[in-house]
């Protein structure tokens, strides 16, 4: 948990495009970099770290979820969910083996889609220069951008592990893998710290579907690159939310098995 300390304050500074980038990439590569190098090092012995590990990931999933309950800055609110998320990876860690690292990789490929998702509409709702921070400000969205709100809603469905998105396969995995590792309070506390999320992810479509906006909103029409990341990262948190492992799409010959591709990616690492 001390590691995430800089996060909100940098995520709230820093122009949304930006925190976009810092969001998933950094995030991924170093997740990415920790995972290898441990699998690499330790392989099979990685045990002998679960422990300290679960105990991290225990903190950054309490901490993460309940500052970011008490935020009004979506931006600072997301960044705090980061940290949870971290926390999420950090249990698959802690259960190691080749169940706990596949889940990390496809954790890091779901999370990549949802949250680059939820900082698409961020920026794609800025404002001649001025972003949509402000929690209150998506108020009455639904009226104004209903597509905005509807993406907005997935992505943060997602973020909370709903079914039906590649979120709640994201956790099922980590859950899963913790279990097969006989590490039970590490998912009862994922199943927890889930169910806190669900109250900050879903006031924002609350507030896009039930309140009147405070004043009109200004309306900006969106770049088509925007519209284009915001489409394939929807239609990525959908597809493989429903398909995640034998999803092809044979109109156009595509065939996405990506908890195979995950489980291959750390097999060689794991072998007897």
């Amino acid at each position: 948990m001390p590691f995430h300390q800089w996060a909100p304050d940098v995520y709230e500074g820093a122009p949304s495009a930006v925190t976009a980038f810092m969001s998933v990439a950094v995030k991924a590569a170093a997740f990415a970099a920790l995972a290898r190098f441990i699998a690499g090092v330790l392989g099979t012995g990685v045990e002998m770290l679960a422990g300290v590990v679960g105990v991290l990931a225990v903190l950054s999933m309490v901490v993460g979820n309940v500052m970011a309950v008490i935020q009004d800055n979506v931006k600072r609110m997301l960044a705090y969910s980061s940290i949870a998320h971290a926390g999420y990876m950090l249990v698959g860690l802690a259960a190691g083996g080749a169940a706990g690292f596949s889940a990390i990789v496809f954790y890091l490929i779901a999370y990549t889609f949802m949250n680059l998702g939820a900082f698409g509409i961020v920026v794609a709702l800025a404002h001649r220069g001025q972003d949509c921070e402000r929690i209150e400000s998506f108020a009455g969205l639904a009226r104004s951008r209903p597509g905005m709100a509807a993406l907005m809603t997935l992505f943060m469905l997602s973020l909370a592990g709903i079914p039906g998105t590649v979120g709640f396969i994201a956790k099922f995995n980590i859950f899963i893998a913790a279990i097969r590792a006989e590490m039970i309070w590490l998912p009862v506390l994922v199943a927890l710290t889930s169910v806190v999320s669900v109250f900050y992810y879903l006031r924002i479509p609350v507030l896009m579907y039930m309140r009147e906006p405070a004043e009109e909103a200004p309306r900006s029409e969106i770049a088509s690159g925007e519209a284009l990341v915001l489409g394939f990262c929807a239609l990525a948190v959908l597809f493989l939310g429903i398909l995640p492992n034998d999803g092809s799409l044979p109109v156009i010959g595509l065939d996405l098995p990506v908890i195979d591709w995950a489980n291959a990616s750390v097999a060689q690492f794991f072998l007897d």
